[in-house]
């Protein structure tokens, strides 16, 4: 009776910590009204999706089913990638500075330069307002606080997808996942993965999702275990800088190369 119920205890306790995941597509947008999106941003607030179209230097609007709101909600963006929203105030990442956006009035309203920065890519926006933006080609971390920039990591090769949760801030490189604390201590996460990690989101609690720009999408735990849940690269379809409703369970993905926005229900 005991080594039945050890037996029943292991066999639960392995099926909940490599519990599998898989995703339903419910929709994806057209193909006409977004260029080269570089990044999708889920905004519970205004119940709508905000795209970096960075093809065309704008950010485009969608409702929760795809369609288009509004497709010049912002216009004049110079090679616009990941983006935030704080306090009213939307930020999303130019080549070498932080677009910074009134909200209610879609206009922008100031750039905060970041000096030497090669290609700002992601950024993320802790509870305090303080914004980390990556810089991919040289592999660093900057932080924004009070309209002035300032390096806050280097050494992180191919620096991309960010995440603030709480006083931590994950940091995606190229192949590997770090967490970095608030003492700017470091500790891998995970590592061995397809070169080309993109965007990283929280699925729930020590679990998270995390895009391929190539075109794949994994399943993380915390303690670095890993599931592949989708891979289009045969259908050149790609998977960059991803945003997630936990409400619903939805996972937006964009599709630089054919100009899309496609939507997942996580399972």
């Amino acid at each position: 009776m005991k080594k039945l119920l050890f037996s029943a205890v292991f066999l639960l306790t392995y099926s909940s910590v490599f519990a599998q995941h898989s995703l339903e597509k419910l929709w994806e947008s057209d193909s006409v009204t977004i260029k080269s999106p570089e990044s999708v941003l889920f905004d519970a607030g205004s119940n709508s999706l905000y795209v970096s179209s960075m093809g065309s230097g704008s950010v485009v609007q969608l409702d929760l089913n795809g369609k288009v709101i509004k497709s010049d909600w912002v216009t004049g963006l110079r090679s616009n990638m990941g983006s935030g929203l704080s306090d009213g105030l939307f930020y999303t990442a130019e080549g070498s500075g932080v677009a910074v956006i009134d909200a209610a009035k879609s206009t922008i309203i100031k750039r905060i330069p970041v000096e030497g920065a090669g290609m700002l890519n992601d950024l993320t926006i802790d509870a305090k307002g303080i914004i980390y933006v990556s810089d991919t080609r040289n592999g660093k971390v900057y932080r924004v606080e009070g309209g002035k920039s300032s390096l806050y990591l280097e050494n992180m090769p191919g620096a991309n997808g960010l995440l603030s949760i709480g006083t931590d801030l994950f940091v995606v490189g190229s192949s590997s996942v770090h967490k970095v604390n608030a003492n700017k201590e470091v500790t891998k996460i995970a590592e061995g993965f397809e070169n080309g990690l993109d965007g990283i989101v929280m699925a729930a609690k020590n679990e998270f999702i995390l895009s391929n720009f190539r075109g794949i999408l994994y399943y993380l735990n915390a303690d670095g275990t890993k599931q592949l849940l989708l891979d289009t690269r045969e259908k050149r379809i790609m998977a960059n800088d991803i945003s997630y409703n936990p409400k619903t369970k939805t996972l937006y993905v964009p599709s630089f190369g054919t100009h899309r926005i496609i939507a997942y229900k996580v399972k």
